[in-house]
């Protein structure tokens, strides 16, 4: 199977695939602007790790995620109740299930969206622009077709004409935190080799997204004895997801897969960005 061929019919996307150690890819579209969705909390947990490293902040640091705070979701943003946490673990449920109410009261202690601007200006991601955290996102798609709330928005969404979606903002690269898939794993290749900031904050974002809960994107690729750590994003229509397999002879490879499902099955659609990694990386592998 050729690059050109490895989404199937039906299905659009863009992948960037490296050997973290070689640096020899393999890729498609690699180089287009792409929409980050929830991906952009890799950043975020990065540069918590990092002012936690410098002692800028203590992760012990208790916060209370109040009634005001939560936007509906997984985590903290769903509870009915407040609830109290570390910034240790507003982290840890950002990544293991894209917790965004999490995300966005660490986003705030950490200094608000213009901090992971500069961190990934810092790191050399220059195709990579943060608009705004997880609120931010939520509340522009609201404006955008007139609703008050998520119930609001779960009810108008589905009657609206394929020209009205696609003008969204959340969709155009141009005005939503966006970056490119080889951007990505740039990204990744820097935190699995200890050059993303101090070796301890590395490693605390490689535990933090071997913990992700979701299973049916990049880790359903891969056999069972090949470690996935990754970290997803959804919008309606959009399936993505950035990670490192790494493999039992040593083998560490970053993957970052972006697809247009359309109106596929969102199975469907997952078990395809799966597979596609999968053959990005075993075409790397094949080369060795």
């Amino acid at each position: 199977m050729s690059i050109a061929d490895i989404f199937p019919a039906g299905l659009q996307g863009r992948l960037h695939a490296c050997d973290i150690d070689s640096g020899r890819a393999v890729g498609l579209g690699a180089g287009e602007p792409v929409v980050l969705s929830s991906i952009v909390k890799v950043l975020l947990v990065l540069e918590f790790a990092r002012q936690a490293a410098a002692g800028v902040l203590d992760p012990a640091e208790r916060v209370v995620v109040g009634a005001a705070d939560r936007f509906g979701g997984w985590g903290t943003a769903g509870c009915s109740d407040d609830v109290e946490l570390s910034l240790r673990d507003c982290a840890y449920f950002a990544m293991s299930v894209s917790d965004n109410t999490a995300a966005d009261v660490l986003l705030h202690r950490l200094g608000g969206p213009d901090v992971l601007g500069l961190l990934a200006a810092e790191l050399g991601l220059d195709r990579t622009r943060v608009a705004g955290g997880p609120r931010q996102l939520l509340e522009s798609m609201f404006a955008d077709i007139g609703a008050r709330d998520d119930a609001e928005f779960a009810r108008l969404f589905p009657t609206l004409p394929a020209e009205r979606v696609a003008a969204l903002r959340v969709f155009d690269p141009s005005r939503t935190t966006a970056s490119t898939p080889e951007d990505m794993t740039t990204l990744l290749r820097m935190i699995w080799r200890d050059e993303a900031g101090p070796a301890t904050a590395c490693a605390a974002v490689r535990g933090l997204m071997a913990r992700q809960m979701a299973w049916t994107r990049l880790r359903s690729g891969f056999p069972g004895d090949v470690r996935v750590a990754g970290k997803t994003g959804t919008l309606p229509g959009l399936a993505m997801e950035i990670g490192v397999a790494e493999f039992p002879d040593g083998g560490r490879y970053a993957v970052a897969v972006f697809v247009t499902g359309g109106d596929a099955p969102r199975i469907d659609v997952d078990l395809a960005l799966g597979r596609a990694a999968a053959t990005a990386v075993g075409m790397l592998r094949d080369e060795r």
